[in-house]
């Protein structure tokens, strides 16, 4: 068994970019810049530090915005969301400033977001969703921090995965439906809606303050780019053809002792159906099927928080 209580110790082997210089912004909303092609387009939009410690996604939009980064068509915002919590970012300490009061990324919910709660993060979301409520297809940066293969959780949508088909880049894709304990962004009404035109994925490009990591964000970066018609080109060839997965059980830790029976790596394939993965207290966590797909285990997940989720490939 994977001992539940024992802390993590990573090394931060990149470094956090002063993003200083677009803390203003230009769009109303400060740390979103929006960029104005002069030609009719689509409103794109790219987030960086939704989780203030997922710092890849940040040194790709200032090389971005450092490089003078204009569209070809419609207009290009990009910004950076939970600033407060970057602010705290230490690297002897990276694991501890992903947010502040609670998780940005469970918040996007009309109820919550119209209720009368306040957080710092709740009232960051608000601030930033009435430029949100104008973005067609957007794309949320950010990666894990345990080991586990790139991917793109593309939502429960067919326009999602339409999305990601045409990013390219990880080239695992991951149907779901997020969280139990809240929405995120690309979980909001107006992506998730399949009344809507409009789209959002999430890309998880790997774990947490590697090269390799922003490497893999700034390959899905330009695949968005090109595929929003932003700049010229088609996307990159995946490394390797796309491969699709639907998320059929998501496992919320009930209890602290939550333990793995091994310590499993994202995108892990568990080849028998009833292979124990896990124990829950006194509940065991089973693979329901052949060929289960492990997305993103959390080796030292909390109480009341997604553990792994269990994804069946297309076709089987």
């Amino acid at each position: 068994m994977v001992t539940p209580n024992l802390p993590p110790e990573f090394e931060v082997l990149v470094s956090p970019p002063d993003i200083g210089d677009w803390l203003s912004g230009n769009s109303g909303v400060p740390g979103f810049t929006t960029l104005e092609s002069g030609a009719p387009g689509p409103h794109a939009a790219i987030l960086a530090l939704t989780h203030g410690n997922e710092i890849s996604g940040a040194i790709v939009l200032d090389r971005l915005l450092r490089a003078g980064i204009r569209p070809r068509r419609g207009r290009l915002t990009l910004g950076f969301v939970n600033i407060e919590a970057y602010r705290r970012f230490d690297p002897r300490r990276p694991t501890a400033s992903r947010f502040i009061d609670e998780d940005i990324n469970r918040v996007w919910e009309e109820a919550i977001l119209d209720g009368p709660r306040h957080s710092r993060e709740l009232d960051r979301a608000r601030e930033i969703r009435p430029l949100i409520e104008t973005v067609e297809v957007l794309l949320d940066l950010h990666s894990m921090l345990w080991p586990s293969d790139p991917l793109i959780l593309c939502g429960g949508s067919p326009k999602g995965a339409q999305l990601a088909r045409g990013i390219g880049t990880p080239s695992l894709v991951v149907a779901d439906h997020g969280h139990a304990n809240g929405r995120r962004i690309i979980d909001y009404t107006r992506f998730s809606d399949p009344a809507t035109p409009w789209s959002a994925n999430l890309v998880e490009a790997g774990q947490h303050w590697l090269p390799s990591t922003v490497d893999t964000v700034a390959a899905s970066v330009d695949g968005f780019l090109r595929h929003a018609g932003m700049i010229e080109g088609e996307p990159a060839a995946a490394c390797g053809p796309q491969r699709f997965a639907v998320v059929t059980d998501a496992v919320t830790a009930i209890s602290k002792q939550f333990a793995f029976t091994q310590p499993y790596h994202g995108g892990e394939i568990v080849a028998r159906r009833n292979t124990l993965i896990a124990m829950d207290g006194p509940t065991e966590i089973r693979t329901p099927y052949d060929d289960c797909l492990l997305v993103m285990p959390s080796l030292r997940p909390h109480r009341g928080h997604t553990a792994v989720r269990l994804a069946r490939f297309e076709g089987q």
